[in-house]
């Protein structure tokens, strides 16, 4: 994938996990807040820990760091794998964001093309 593709793609999926958690926020008590600003995603837990979802460039990757550890996606078939497993990139969110933020989420397909 060219740096321009990546980009396209990265910026598209953490447009749609910011809707995602738009609409989660709607109806649960959570406490948490989320920005988007230049590539990166942070979320703000009622705890004060943060939940970081970024794009990385130079490895054409996403990267999610959280409380459980970080975690690097890279496109493959369409979708953001795990690149030390098969997990795709929606289902290790919501598993984060139940652990840590305590607020279920329902995410979308988030395609890496």
């Amino acid at each position: 994938m060219d740096e321009s593709a990546f980009l396209t793609a990265a910026d598209a999926t953490l447009a749609r996990i910011g809707l995602a958690l738009d609409a989660a926020l709607e109806t649960s008590d959570a406490a948490l807040d989320w920005s988007l600003n230049d590539g990166v995603l942070t979320i703000e837990c009622d705890d004060e820990s943060r939940i970081i979802v970024n794009r990385h460039l130079p490895n054409r990757e996403i990267w999610v760091a959280a409380k459980s550890g970080g975690f690097h996606f890279r496109a493959h078939d369409g979708r953001w794998r795990d690149v030390r497993g098969n997990d795709e990139l929606a289902a290790a969110l919501v598993r984060v964001l139940k652990a840590q933020a305590r607020i279920a989420v329902r995410m979308p397909e988030l395609p890496a093309n």
